[in-house]
């Protein structure tokens, strides 16, 4: 549970944290190994009996004053008495998890009979676009072959098909043998069969470990489906026009009914891979893509807010039955047409899925992301509640997760994986803030109550009883992190305690809300104003702007590089280059709505280093494969030939680009080869992704260096096409140099 807060040393009170122009909160990866520091958790177990506080039910910590009979809850204060199990097994501290460390993780008994928990196979569902090309399935195949080298033994996977109708595979014969169940066209009819009276679940679903071959030798069965089967059994129009034949909804929604009749039963948790080759066109859940090509600029409409909501709610709704089906799906899009993210996301985010997009089959890295997300650990059924010290609470949660329903600050999440991140803010519960003298410091409790599948190898035989061996386990476990914080006793150590990057990721979250309910615009505004006040309260601050004659002399006195402030100083770099990225570019620039919407969601979810490096990319440079020159460059054409390096690696999270400059030495080996230093730093890059990214090798005036060359940002003007001139990021510090001077008069 890795956890990173924007200050280290809190604003003392609400005036403060005004004063300070910064936003006050933390980011969270709860399923993380370990704390970002590196130190693993105190593993125990009986997580039911740790005592909890009477009044705000925080759990018993480090930071408590215990006594024989009584302890002082770190939060609020109270007293609380322990119960008599509690007295004895306190006597004994060192082999207590929670006297020995603020961060422990603890087994909780399961709900059920004992027979109940073991019936926990892993449950997997490929479902495949046939109204597709031949290449989108032979890269979905490759895709497949690759999840099932990583799927654990016991697992059990079914194999679907969608088109103008719904195929099932009973891969568990000799031959594999497929039945339809047509899908009717219109938008509002439901399956004239349930899946089940096609083919029993407990067909569809095959054991991994016998059927690998037949699942294999199933998938090469797949085929397009022809224009002549298209005409034949989708919709015929007005005049014999084609209506479609993508039946994406009805296919979705008859699979998680089909798949929750034996949650609970043969599963906890299924994960549905959808693979997409365009829009959803035929039967529930069909979209109009013709919003795409609309003039919106005709209507007077913005285009970067009307493209970003969702046309329908049908597929938030399905996420919604998905997660009572027990079912998590994860949607891979392949396809350079407008698919309608805006919409299909929720099936995926409001589940606990991912959704992925390739723009095409050619250099698509699909088989490479299915075999690393299926080989990392995930939780499920998750709980996620922060609880605070009174004088201060949680005030926004930001992340793929859903409130619940009845209890404040607490939010559920379908499945977590340990690359999974998620940002609060905070706000004062009054306009008292925290005693200056007081003994009590701030305190942020994290409870992560979590569900992971034990494969049998997990579990000594002596824990399991003789008929459960063999078998995957349901384990329940709760991770408790309490940290206290100190406030800082002025402005100086507010700002010396900023970092940079979180602050990046809770800027992040909030300009994608705003883009979402007010358009890029908003967005934009938004970010350009938070840096001109933040300018403003550090120059008042630190006193840098002198008064003449009771007027402030301006712009030409105006810090804008916070140059009394290391850790302030990224932050002018990061909103520019936030600015650039096509997350809040416009429209008119040429930014795919779909790719705006797959950013949104890859952005949401990363731990603010990787996010980061998502914005800015880190560019280092090489004066030979095996030798580092430096470790860092700014994104600057003057950068790269003041170096006078001839090898950089630029490493933008989903790409990453070794280019050799056009004055390089020609005995330097291209590419380089796969034993040097650069190519290491390489692979310990990509191994540390929760995607793989895309690796591009460029030399200098013999290939086309566009690709990196659009990475080089600081000499691009931040609202136009990008196009270099000498302007760029110099002129957007004056831009914010005049503002802060308009806003301090």
């Amino acid at each position: 549970m890795a956890v990173r807060a924007t200050v280290s040393r809190f604003p003392i009170d609400s005036d403060a944290l005004e004063a300070s122009g910064l936003p006050w909160g933390l980011t969270l990866t709860p399923f993380a190994a370990k704390d970002e520091n590196g130190i693993a958790p105190a593993y125990g177990s009986n997580g039911h009996l740790l005592p909890r506080c009477e009044n705000c039910y925080a759990y018993f910590n480090t930071y408590c004053e215990l006594d024989q009979w009584a302890w002082n809850c770190s939060l609020c204060g109270t007293l609380n008495g322990l119960p008599s199990d509690a007295i004895a097994r306190y006597s004994n501290p060192h082999s207590i998890p929670e006297m020995s460390s603020s961060f422990i993780d603890l087994e909780l008994p399961l709900d059920g009979s004992e027979e109940e928990m073991t019936q926990a196979r892993p449950v997997y569902v490929a479902a495949i676009d046939l109204s597709s090309s031949e290449e989108f399935l032979e890269l979905t195949k490759s895709a497949l072959l690759a999840a099932l080298e990583a799927l654990s033994p016991g697992s059990l996977f079914g194999l679907a098909t969608f088109s103008h109708k719904i195929g099932l595979y009973d891969v568990q014969g000799p031959v594999p043998v497929v039945k339809n169940v047509f899908i009717p066209p219109d938008a509002e009819s439901k399956l004239p069969l349930e899946l089940e009276d096609a083919m029993p679940l407990l067909q569809f679903l095959a054991p991994v470990e016998t059927c690998k071959d037949r699942i294999a030798a199933a998938l090469e069965t797949l085929r397009p489906i022809t224009s002549w089967e298209r005409s034949s059994g989708a919709a015929q129009g007005m005049d014999g026009v084609l209506m479609g034949g993508r039946g994406f909804g009805t296919a979705m929604e008859a699979l998680f009914n089909y798949l929750g009749s034996e949650f609970g039963n043969t599963f906890a948790l299924a994960r549905v891979f959808a693979f997409l080759s365009g829009p959803p066109d035929y039967g529930r859940g069909q979209l109009d893509t013709t919003r795409y090509g609309e003039q919106y600029a005709s209507k007077r409409v913005d285009a970067d807010r009307a493209l970003l909501p969702e046309q329908t709610p049908f597929y938030k709704d399905l996420a919604t039955i998905a997660v009572q089906s027990g079912v998590c799906v994860d949607v891979f899009a392949v396809t350079n047409e407008y698919t309608d993210l805006a919409s299909l996301k929720f099936l995926s985010i409001e589940s606990g899925g991912s959704l992925f997009l390739y723009s095409s089959t050619d250099d698509s890295t699909l088989p490479q992301d299915m075999f690393r997300m299926l080989n990392r650990p995930y939780a499920f059924n998750c709980v996620l509640r922060m609880r605070t010290s009174t004088e201060f609470k949680p005030l926004h949660s930001f992340g793929h997760f859903f409130p619940d329903p009845q209890y404040e600050n607490l939010q559920h999440i379908i499945c977590c994986d340990s690359y999974a991140t998620y940002a609060y803010d905070f706000d004062f519960t009054d306009n008292t803030g925290f005693s200056r003298h007081s003994g009590y410091p701030p305190v942020v409790q994290i409870a992560f109550q979590y569900t992971v599948v034990v494969p049998p190898e997990g579990l000594s035989n002596s824990e399991l009883p003789s008929s459960s061996r063999g078998k995957h386990t349901l384990q329940r476990r709760i991770r408790i992190r309490t940290m206290q914080f100190s406030a800082a006793q002025n402005i100086n150590e507010i700002y010396d305690s900023v970092d940079h990057e979180v602050v990046l990721s809770l800027l992040v979250h909030k300009v994608i809300l705003v883009s979402l309910e007010d358009g890029v615009r908003e967005g934009r505004a938004l970010l350009h104003d938070w840096l001109v006040i933040l300018t403003a309260q550090y120059n008042d601050a630190f006193n840098l702007v002198q008064y003449k004659n009771g007027n402030k002399s301006m712009s030409s006195q105006i810090d804008i590089t916070f140059s009394q402030c290391p850790q302030l100083e990224p932050l002018p770099r990061l909103v520019f280059a936030l600015l650039r990225n096509p997350l809040l570019r416009f429209h008119e620039e040429g930014v795919h709505p779909d790719y705006r919407i797959y950013l949104q969601c890859l952005f949401s979810v990363l731990e603010p280093s990787s996010l980061h490096c998502g914005i800015y990319p880190s560019l280092m440079s090489y004066s030979t494969p095996d030798k580092l020159a430096y470790p860092r460059h700014s994104l600057s054409r003057a950068a790269l030939m003041t170096s006078g390096s001839p090898i950089f690696f630029l490493d933008a999270y989903t790409t990453l680009i070794v280019f050799y400059s056009s004055t390089a030495d020609s005995s330097l080996p291209f590419p380089p080869p796969q034993d040097c230093l650069l190519r290491k730093t390489i692979n310990e890059v990509k191994q540390g992704r929760s995607i793989t990214p895309k690796l591009m090798f460029i030399r200098g005036g013999q290939d086309d260096a566009t690709a990196f060359e659009n990475y080089l940002i600081e000499e691009q003007d931040v609202d136009g096409a990008g196009f270099a001139s000498a302007r760029g990021f110099v002129s957007f510090l004056d831009d914010i140099s005049q503002s802060v001077a308009e806003y301090m008069k």
